[in-house]
């Protein structure tokens, strides 16, 4: 009996989920019929503040960490691990997927197999930095748009809280877009709004999910080698 009602109930999810395309394009289809093509301008505009962000935290704040951690020029090391780790989760978009590749990669940098074998797969289920940008920049995004006030104080509030939500995004592809209702949902935004957001995310995706898993995953490897390294 429960065997059959937990088929029953996979076979309606699996049929929500097949129609969920159609029901994002039906999202983006509106909202084109509404604003025309400037909202083309406002996509590129929100891509490009996603991807300056995971730009500057792969290349300032991870390096500064680094160097905090190591005590020595850190880019060496940070444009290896984007360049060997980045580049290929870049493409898979799936920081499981990446897991042997940075295996290998801290194997040649000389870190411990123990803590590789340990401190990689987890970084690769809760160290989701690039997935804390997505939900923070997308979430604000919506709250300036509808005009609503975050003060300073709130705002960093709201950074915290997005950084620890992210640990549990879903592992699959735009995993993180799927917290951002919960976000929008901490100021007040209606529950048809945050699904628009959903929608624009899903229309960038492309580009943002795969920025976003190569600043997940190259940061994986990044700090295991620091720290690791930073003891010998």
């Amino acid at each position: 009996m429960i065997t059959d009602v937990a088929d029953a109930v996979n076979s309606i999810i699996r049929i929500v989920i097949s129609f969920a395309p159609l029901g994002i394009f039906g999202l983006v289809v509106a909202t084109f019929a509404q604003a025309g093509l400037e909202t083309l301008k406002n996509y590129a505009h929100l891509l490009a503040v996603l991807v300056g962000t995971m730009l500057f935290v792969a290349l300032v704040i991870n390096p500064l960490i680094v160097a905090i951690v190591m005590r020595k020029n850190p880019y060496p090391l940070v444009l290896k691990c984007l360049r060997e780790s980045g580049i290929t989760a870049f493409f898979t978009r799936s920081s499981a997927a990446n897991i042997p590749v940075n295996l290998d990669l801290a194997k040649r940098l000389g870190v411990n197999d123990t803590t590789a074998n340990v401190a990689i797969p987890l970084g690769a289920t809760i160290n989701m930095a690039g997935a804390a940008v997505t939900i923070t920049v997308l979430s604000l995004a919506a709250v300036h748009t509808l005009g609503i006030h975050v003060d300073a104080v709130t705002m960093v509030i709201f950074c915290i809280v997005s950084v620890l939500s992210a640990c549990g995004a879903s592992g699959v592809a735009s995993g993180s877009l799927l917290l951002i209702p919960i976000a929008c949902g901490l100021f007040g935004i209606p529950t048809e709004i945050s699904m628009q957001v959903v929608a624009i995310g899903m229309v960038i995706s492309v580009l943002q999910d795969s920025t976003e898993t190569a600043l997940n995953s190259s940061t994986d490897v990044l700090f295991t080698a620091a720290i690791d390294l930073s003891k010998k």
